[in-house]
């Protein structure tokens, strides 16, 4: 059916049409005109509202203060005591939680005791959160500078032509790729931590050696760097490693049978600390701290019973020597061998335990054959005991030290006179040293690692490098790398140290001189003397068995047939 058309009237073309729109459009007039004029008043409302609630924040803000410095001394407090108890060794927590538990029952027996303990920790914690937190204004002006050079230095490492976003470019901004960083007082660069792009061959020895030596040279030479790679998160970590003391001399550690201290290294290699005195100029001023130690433990059990420590002349392997001697006298016997023929050892001349100091080749060939033969005896009643039941005899469980400076001096005389290599008479002390309580330490000049025999080259799993060294020597001697970037300048007695397969830790030896030299001060000579045992009697004052003595060959003085040995 066919719709008819409205009437105009109500289609909008009528006079009530018109009369509607120009009423609706007068109301339109009036609606934008009280809009228009209303807009200024809802802008100065906000911004009233505005206001009060900052006025209100304010207030706020001033009555919570003590409130807000409180949560921020006890968050600070608890920070503290988080740290202290992460840096205090696993076996001082026993008696440090023992301790604090006997405050607090302490406390809680007293008159008063709790409400005064919580009075003095919200006073603590008012005073720990007086000042708000600092917000970090950023490197200066030379900071900056030298982070842009660095950034710009690392673009040709860690950008390549088909990247389509380089995290690295020429004119680029640094802080997008470098996280965090730490400036001393000089400026120069402390701590470092940047983020590199997933495609950088992060696995490649090469590749990373480039980029440490980079960093390395930009940043300063002169410190020893580590560098740390996160390969996981594509982070690497760059820290300046403060210098080991090197006011820790001879002294007697805490240690048990069967360890020996080397020398001290970071604090974050190792888990285990000693209490050590550090020397000063004035002896009230001696300094007690606990240091971490590399100690090398020795025994039937030890995978690496054997030493070597190599080192430019003058780097401290005869110190070493002395310190190993000196611990080595407290638990056992002590047999030297000094090729250099300086006397760097005739203070151990005439001490309890010490069985011979030889620097001439006939006296150092009859002593080492002597301990071939004290091996083999020591095997075969061992042997024997275990065959029977019975425990081993005293007289082999007592550890027989095997300490030789320079043997390669020894072999070339040997080989001029056409004698025996020392280092042969050396097979079977180590070959069956770990089972017959022997132990061999062997120091050597680091040039003259190559006339070393292959018999001492594979039986020292214990590997030392001392003084100044490239990469390349260091990884000959340990087998890995260092850890670390070697400095050319080292004071004596610091290097490295890697126990068979562990990880390479930096080494600082003890200051053991020479007491009879001229250069050593009193104080290190007393230090040195004092860890000496009392000089063995005569045998005529000793007044031995008959029977014994009758018996008895002292094997270190006398040749194989019983002669006297010259040297």
């Amino acid at each position: 059916m066919r719709r008819r058309p409205l009437p105009r009237v109500l289609s909008g073309g009528g006079p009530l049409a018109r009369a509607r729109g120009f009423a609706r459009g007068g109301g339109l007039i009036r609606g934008g005109a009280s809009a228009r004029l209303g807009k200024p008043a809802r802008g100065a409302g906000s911004a009233r509202v505005r206001g009060f609630a900052r006025a209100v924040g304010d207030s706020t803000a001033d009555v919570l203060h003590p409130l807000i410095a409180l949560g921020r001394g006890l968050r600070a407090m608890a920070a503290g005591g988080r740290r202290k108890w992460a840096q205090t060794p696993k076996e001082r927590r026993g008696p440090a939680l023992f301790l604090m538990a006997t405050c607090v029952v302490g406390i809680a027996l007293l008159p008063y005791g709790p409400t005064l303990s919580a009075v003095s920790l919200i006073g603590a914690a008012f005073w720990a959160g007086r000042k708000g937190p600092v917000k970090d204004p950023g490197p200066d002006e030379a900071g900056r500078e030298r982070l842009r050079i660095l950034y710009e230095a690392l673009v040709p490492y860690f950008s390549t032509a088909e990247d389509p976003s380089p995290l690295y470019t020429h004119g680029g901004e640094w802080s997008s790729a470098f996280g965090s960083f730490e400036f001393d007082d000089g400026g120069r660069l402390t701590r470092l931590k940047l983020c590199y792009p997933a495609y950088f061959t992060d696995g490649d020895a090469e590749s990373r050696a480039r980029v440490e030596r980079l960093l390395y040279a930009k940043s300063g030479r002169g410190r020893e760097y580590f560098f740390e790679w996160d390969e996981e998160a594509n982070r690497l970590t760059m820290t300046v490693l403060a210098a080991l003391s090197t006011a820790i001399g001879a002294q007697r550690f805490v240690t048990t049978p069967g360890e020996t201290v080397l020398g001290f290294t970071d604090a974050s290699s190792v888990q285990r600390t000693l209490p050590v005195t550090e020397a000063a100029d004035d002896p009230a001023e001696e300094v007690r701290r606990d240091a971490p130690p590399v100690v090398w433990r020795t025994g039937p059990r030890s995978t690496e019973p054997h030493l070597l420590a190599l080192g430019p002349p003058g780097s401290g392997t005869t110190t070493l020597l002395r310190s190993i001697a000196l611990q080595a006298l407290c638990h056992g016997q002590v047999l030297v061998v000094d090729g250099s023929g300086t006397g760097e050892y005739a203070f151990l001349g005439g001490r309890a335990g010490v069985l011979g100091v030889e620097c001439g080749l006939a006296g150092t060939l009859a002593t080492l054959e002597w301990a071939a033969h004290e091996t083999e005896r020591r095997l075969i009643a061992a042997n024997r005991a275990r065959q029977t039941g019975h425990p081993p005899p005293q007289d082999i469980l007592r550890p027989l030290w095997l300490v030789l400076d320079r043997p390669t001096v020894l072999g070339q005389l040997a080989a001029a006179e056409g004698r025996r290599d020392p280092q042969e008479l050396l097979q079977v002390p180590l070959r069956h040293g770990r089972a017959a309580q022997v132990r061999v330490v062997v120091a050597d000049h680091l040039d003259a690692a190559d006339a070393l025999g292959e018999v001492v080259r594979s039986h020292t799993r214990a590997r030392v490098v001392l003084g100044p060294a490239s990469d390349d020597q260091i990884r000959a001697v340990l087998g890995a790398p260092p850890h670390t970037t070697p400095t050319p300048e080292v004071p004596p007695g610091r290097g490295y140290v890697r126990l068979g397969a562990g990880p390479v830790h930096r080494l600082q030896v003890p200051a053991t001189p020479d007491p009879y030299d001229e250069a050593t001060s009193e104080a290190q000579r007393q230090a040195v003397l004092g860890l000496l045992p009392e000089p063995e009697l005569p045998r005529e004052a000793a007044a031995p068995d008959p029977v014994e003595a009758a018996g008895r060959i002292d094997m270190v003085k006398a040749g194989p047939a019983g002669s006297p040995v010259d040297g």
